[in-house]
């Protein structure tokens, strides 16, 4: 099976910003060639899942393949579960720099934006 690639557009399962898909070719210079962001939903943080964001080379077969502006995100499907219709930005405040994900599904958030409830 082949990885399924999709292009933003308000009709994709995910959206990536300009602003993202900027700060993911800035930090993807520094990674070895090939290199890509991986976005998962995990267990645990205070509010019961949380978001990680990591750095893989490999596509797996049933990874959702997000692009945007020449930056590859992948997402697993079983975390693709919990991020339908989500927005992934990178925004840079006062709390810091970080990515941050909009995730209409999610019933409650953590003060910090990376972990949340459903």
């Amino acid at each position: 099976m082949r990885a399924m690639t999709m292009t933003t557009s308000p009709s994709t399962p995910l959206t990536l910003t300009e602003g993202a898909a900027r700060r993911i070719l800035k930090v993807l210079e520094t990674e070895p060639p090939g290199a890509m962001i991986r976005l998962s939903v995990n267990g645990g943080g205070c509010s019961g899942f949380q978001y990680d964001f990591g750095f893989d080379v490999e596509r797996a077969p049933d990874d959702l393949v997000i692009e945007k502006n020449g930056a590859t995100m992948l997402v697993d499907p079983v975390s693709m579960q919990f991020l339908e219709g989500s927005t992934v930005d990178f925004v840079d405040d006062l709390m810091g720099q970080a990515f941050r994900v909009v995730n209409p599904n999610a019933t409650a958030s953590c003060g910090c934006g990376t972990s949340f409830s459903i």
